[in-house]
């Protein structure tokens, strides 16, 4: 493995790398504050709500309401404590009287509460939070009443033992760490609970799984790792701390080892165009990805200019993607809006959790993040090509076209052995920063890109989620996995959380994938036991490729000539134009390995990787030369 390499004004984006500090500050405030202005017509008399055009979401548009509050509220909290309180549009007045009606329970326009719906307790972190950041001017400055209010509202999560165990428990950590600082109450059984819940989801390498599952993907970085970094500045978090029986200081350097070694990872998977990884759930929060970035700076973990340039150019991916629109408004989308990318919990508020994409403007302009040089990405440098052991990704980044892509073989938002459905977010053997996955309904129930699947005489396709990582070695980067295929039933009325669809399987045979990776280039090869009489063909697809990209598959080996296609589709995927998907179908089901080609690029492959099998090892010739080799299970 080795690393080489609204109406309110709109400031000029700079240059899309090297950029000075000051010039990126003052662009990315401008951007805030456009944002911020844009949802100023939709507050309700009091301010306590902030309801959104657009569908309501699955929890009813009350919450909508109060995340719209609260998630612009983290974004004006940023503007204020970067700025030391200085306010030209007001924001502290006008988010104090929202907060001051909101946590009236006798007021029209009162907050949904944390005992009444769980997605309140999410939004209570981002109140707890802001309160804390900007206590001079919001919470020093509330009457005695509202803050009273405020602390009773806020109280109901103490004690609760309906958190879910994933990135959640950080929720009620910051808002008992709040609550204890302003003589409110707060259970060190809690913070003792969350904390080892936080503790059992790192993982090697500096990442974090967002609960038991195999679940990796932007909650690493925008929340699990996020909030610790945010939790160590908070008021009395020592002795909230040490309460539960923790050493801040110790737990934070840990904290910040573990981060900044997920900072090397979490910079080669940006794309040169600043495009994020398009992978797992809540997608529609966007440059959220940028969040990590920002914690590294604010835990003194990185290279500030880099740091900087990484979180800056993100930002700037969507703003040159037409994000906000003429309305300065966020949308259930990605460029544009698209509403198949909402998850049950995603109403027309959620997507201003992408506020966390620009806490950096909580830093002052005298900040080393914004005084350091700037620095290139890895992206910027040269092809990247490493493992990431934790989610059992092959990193792939190549220069010459900016596009950062994971081969797959450790994730799928599911434990070992699980026969539910593929995720399309989170189970497909291949992502990229230029490729969406398929999401239309067909894609939950029937596999077709980045995927290896048996099929039935209905051309029903199978299913990997469950599969078990398979250790290899040789020289270069490869990876395996071996997957019990399953065709499924799938209840479709499952709330959507992100994950594969639940429902009966059936089981289908056994797949050995095995994948030697370089630049643009995977060689796949595949190796089908036991497998059911139902299982009459084997069908390997390629990357979902939009305009501007060439997805290549190409055969290399195989004993069944394949019958090779492509399939277009259009509106199938969160980016915008139509999308092909390049396959090869086998039947019957080979005995023995199979092999494809898969290339992505902006332009078309020259040449192609020869394959040799030898005495149960795979040795791949790459187009450049170069070498790789790999036992195989």
């Amino acid at each position: 493995m080795s690393r080489h390499g609204s109406e309110t004004p709109v400031t000029p984006a700079p240059d899309r790398s090297g950029a000075s500090g000051p010039e990126a500050r003052a662009w990315l405030g401008g951007y805030a504050d456009r944002l911020l202005a844009g949802v100023r017509p939709y507050a309700s008399p009091s301010g306590s709500l902030i309801t959104l055009p657009g569908t309501p979401g699955g929890y009813g548009t009350a919450v909508d309401g109060l995340e719209g509050f609260a998630r612009t509220f983290l974004l004006a909290g940023f503007r204020l404590a970067g700025e030391d309180g200085a306010d030209p549009t007001g924001l502290a007045e006008r988010y104090a009287a929202g907060l001051a009606a909101g946590t009236d329970s006798a007021h029209p326009e009162r907050w949904t509460r944390p005992e009444e719906h769980g997605q309140a307790k999410v939004e209570a972190a981002s109140l707890a939070l802001i309160l804390d950041l900007t206590r001079p001017w919001i919470w020093d400055r509330l009457t005695p009443d509202v803050q009273e209010r405020t602390v009773d509202y806020l109280a109901s999560v103490v004690g609760d033992p309906d958190y879910p165990d994933n990135n959640w428990v950080w929720f009620r950590i910051v808002v008992e760490t709040f609550l204890r600082s302003v003589g409110g109450p707060f259970s060190a059984d809690d913070v003792v609970h969350d904390l080892a819940a936080h503790d059992r989801f790192r993982r090697p390498g500096g990442w974090f799984a967002d609960g038991p599952e195999r679940s990796f993907d932007h909650y690493a970085g925008w929340a699990l790792h996020l909030y610790p970094a945010l939790w160590a500045r908070m008021s009395g978090a020592a002795e909230v701390a040490a309460a539960a029986g923790d050493d801040l200081a110790v737990r934070s350097a840990s904290d910040r080892e573990h981060l900044e070694r997920y900072l090397e990872d979490a910079l080669a998977l940006v794309g040169s165009d600043g495009a994020p990884l398009i992978q797992g759930r809540s997608l529609t929060y966007r440059f959220a990805a940028a969040a990590p970035f920002w914690a590294g700076a604010l835990a003194g973990v990185g290279r500030p200019g880099q740091l900087r340039e990484a979180a800056t150019r993100i930002v700037r991916h969507f703003a040159d993607n037409d994000v906000p629109g003429p309305d300065g408004l966020l949308t259930l989308g990605w460029h544009h809006p698209w509403r198949p990318i909402a998850q049950r919990y995603s109403g027309p508020g959620s997507p201003y959790w992408a506020s966390k994409g620009l806490l950096g403007l909580a830093l002052p302009a005298s900040h080393e993040v914004w005084t350091a040089a700037p620095e290139p990405l890895p992206a910027d440098i040269g092809d990247v090509l490493t493992v990431a052991g934790a989610p059992g990704w092959v990193i792939s980044t190549t220069r010459d076209d900016g596009i950062a892509r994971v081969i797959n073989h450790g994730t799928d938002h599911a434990i070992p052995g699980s026969d539910g459905g593929d995720s399309p977010l989170y189970a497909r053997l291949a992502y990229s920063t230029a490729t969406a996955p398929l999401l239309d309904a067909e894609a939950w129930t029937s596999p077709l890109d980045q995927s290896v699947v048996l099929l039935d005489d209905a051309g029903r396709a199978t299913h990997r989620t469950g599969f078990e990582p398979l250790s290899t070695s040789g020289v270069g980067v490869a990876l395996a996995s071996a997957a019990d295929a399953h065709w499924i039933e799938a209840d479709l009325t499952a709330p959507d959380h992100g994950s594969g669809r639940a429902g009966e399987s059936t089981s289908a045979g056994r797949i050995t994938t095995v994948s030697l990776v370089r630049g643009p280039w995977e060689v796949r090869l595949v190796r089908v036991s036991e497998s059911s009489a139902d299982a009459v063909a084997l069908r390997v697809g390629g990357w979902a490729a939009g305009p501007g990209l060439v997805s290549t598959l190409v055969p290399l080996l195989g004993d069944v000539a394949p019958v090779c296609g492509e399939t277009t589709s259009d509106d199938t995927t969160l980016l915008a134009g139509p999308t092909t998907t390049p396959w090869s179908r086998y039947a019957p089901v080979p005995d023995g390995w199979t092999a494809v080609g898969i290339h992505l690029a902006r332009t078309p492959a020259i040449g192609q990787p020869r394959l040799e099998l030898t005495a149960g090892q795979a040795a791949v010739t790459w187009p450049d030369g170069e070498q790789t080799t790999a036992t195989l299970p």
